[in-house]
């Protein structure tokens, strides 16, 4: 438990301190944000806000983990992990560099993207198979009995892109993505932590966990660093933001929420937990489908956060009922767990 809370704090201490320095010299690198002209008009005067902060939020989680495990201690699963933050991190900062010496809010094609985070994913799917004690089933709470074999590594690559993007698509408004992600990013802190606690290698019990003792509780220590990390980060983010996490930040984010619901087999879960996520997503995939079918759109602009804006809502008043929907789905997904937990025998 002491280590869950030093890496947190380091994590928080660093971005807390660092993101300023980082928005000096990011001003003064000429790396701003650019905005979509068909976008609120409130959101121009963010024109030229530094971005690709998501770097900082690396740092502060790289070094939060290694205040704990050192460069010896670590597993393979914690390793993991990181390199999927790591991975889809340096992926989002390339797009975010192309936009920023184009100037203009393309960055990577598709193609590209699609290539970068197959690469990412099928590194990870061979580390967890082969060194880690995760299985190729398909999982919810647990796993559940359906092996997916060699489709697991398609499975692993859809989820890391679907919630990368996701992130990607919720970072719209101040401090939007990176609070939510802060929530989220705690189910999992306590997810990984109850399964290390309730390991079958610690305790006998028909509800214990396979996972293993000290994977899990490497797993919860990247899950908490990452939480401080976002969380100092957010002190710089929320509105009215100095700095944006960028695709840097969105798609590493994304992409170890899924990597950490892989970890701990509790995949179609993050459906739930994420839930905030996967409406913004859905937001945009029926918007783009009714105006393609139908030539009418469903929303005034997706992702969604973007149409309660231009129904009046102001920002702020949006990105908090958002925060606390994301906080109702957590303790939904949080509940689930525990009913399992429950429901198999267990005793808290």
């Amino acid at each position: 438990m002491t280590g869950i809370v030093i890496a947190a704090a380091v994590g928080l201490l660093v971005t807390l301190l660092g993101t300023p320095v980082a928005i000096r010299l990011f001003r003064a690198w000429g790396w701003g944000q650019l905005i979509r002209e068909d976008g609120p008009h409130t959101h121009l005067e963010k024109m030229g806000t530094p971005t690709m902060g998501g770097a900082v939020i690396l740092v502060g989680l790289v070094l939060g983990y290694l205040s704990v495990r050192g460069l010896s201690r670590f597993t393979a699963a914690g390793v993991a992990v990181l390199i999927v933050a790591l991975g889809l991190g340096l992926l989002g900062f390339v797009d975010d560099f192309i936009k920023v010496r184009r100037g203009r809010s393309l960055g990577l094609n598709k193609i590209a993207k699609v290539v970068g985070q197959a690469i990412v994913a099928a590194i990870f799917g061979i580390i967890i198979h082969r060194y880690t004690s995760v299985t190729t089933e398909l999982s919810f709470i647990r796993d559940t009995g359906l092996n997916l074999g060699l489709l697991f590594y398609l499975w692993v690559f859809i989820m890391l892109s679907a919630s990368s993007n996701a992130v990607n698509l919720t970072d719209g408004l101040d401090g939007l993505a990176s609070g939510s992600s802060i929530l989220v990013l705690g189910s999992y802190v306590v997810i990984a932590f109850w399964e290390f606690r309730h390991s079958c290698h610690l305790v006998d019990i028909p509800a214990c966990y396979p996972q293993g003792v000290t994977p899990s509780l490497d797993t919860a220590i990247v899950a908490s660093a990452a939480l401080g990390a976002t969380a100092g980060f957010l002190w710089w983010n929320a509105a009215p933001a100095r700095i944006f996490m960028g695709d840097t930040g969105s798609l590493a984010l994304g992409g170890l929420i899924a990597a950490l619901a892989v970890t701990t087999s509790t995949q179609l879960l993050l459906i739930i937990i994420g839930g905030l996520f996967v409406l913004e997503t859905t937001s945009v995939i029926v918007q783009v489908a009714s105006f393609r079918m139908f030539h009418r759109r469903v929303f005034r602009m997706a992702p969604i956060h973007h149409h309660f804006e231009l129904l009046g809502w102001p920002e702020f008043t949006v990105i908090v009922r958002f925060w606390i929907l994301t906080g109702i789905f957590v303790v939904v997904g949080l509940g689930l767990f525990y009913a399992d937990f429950l429901a198999r025998g267990g005793v808290g």
